[in-house]
């Protein structure tokens, strides 16, 4: 900010104390402090001798002169505007930045607040059983077909639009986004993976929302669906493709529907 002001500062002691070409007719001009018309003449002092001068009227070519001051007055007016602009943005962003809470996680916009999404439990199924899958000792690898899953059929988190807005501090610098979950019995379901032997490389597939996103801070990022949500169930999610390390904020969009006409 100190550096903005400067520049400000700057700008305006250049625009005050900036020479003048004062044209004469011949296309020759003199490089003036400032000029006065006085009459069929014109008072002005020379920055090449330190002096002030006179000539007469009908050698000045007054119209180039007042065009070349009006243009570059009208430039540093853009300039300064342009610095003003750019010091209200991140004046803007600093404020926004210093509304969103310092922990890791989704956070729903809600008007002028912001409300925590809880983290979802997210479990791995595979024919021997779900394991909760955890951020810092996922879950051992195993070759073959499992599915991700979230408990319970609905979210308890419901947002009130069909374009949600949600700021998210990253845990790693990965990949993030919305999905959609879709319900089965008892659970819903993230995501499916296909595991392959040796190496272990997981090949993740899951319904993923076309999304805008922006970047507000280090690790911080503000994101909302490109077009309005189906009602359903969905999930911010956070993870590293071919690694199964996941972290979902669940949520759901339920439009009420409108009473019926008797």
């Amino acid at each position: 900010m100190l550096r903005r002001l400067l520049i400000l500062w700057v700008l305006s002691l250049a625009l005050l104390a900036a020479s003048i070409r004062l044209y004469l007719t011949d296309g020759t001009y003199h490089v003036v402090r400032e000029y006065q018309v006085k009459s069929d003449r014109v008072r002005f002092y020379s920055l090449e001798r330190s002096q002030w001068e006179e000539i007469p009227l009908d050698l000045i070519d007054l119209k180039r002169t007042e065009a070349e001051i009006r243009d570059r007055e009208e430039a540093r007016k853009e300039e300064i505007a342009i610095i003003e602009a750019e010091e209200r943005a991140e004046r803007e962003q600093a404020r926004e930045i210093a509304r969103v809470p310092m922990e890791k996680g989704a956070y729903l916009v809600s008007g002028s607040e912001l409300k925590p999404i809880p983290q979802a439990e997210v479990k791995v199924a595979t024919s021997k059983g779900r394991t909760i899958l955890q951020i810092l000792t996922p879950v051992p690898i195993v070759a073959g077909k499992s599915t991700v899953e979230l408990e319970g059929e609905r979210s308890a988190t419901v947002v009130p639009t069909a374009l949600p807005e949600f700021y998210l501090r990253l845990y790693a610098e990965e990949r993030f986004g919305i999905i959609r979950l879709k319900p089965q019995k008892g659970s819903r379901l993230v995501q499916k993976w296909s595991i392959v032997p040796v190496s272990n490389e997981i090949f993740e597939e899951h319904e993923e929302v076309e999304t805008f996103h922006r970047q507000v801070g280090d690790g911080l990022y503000k994101l909302w669906p490109e077009k309005p949500l189906e009602p359903g169930e969905y999930a911010v999610m956070e993870f590293t493709p071919g690694k199964g390390n996941i972290q979902m904020w669940d949520f759901a969009y339920r439009p009420e529907k409108p009473l019926e006409k008797k």
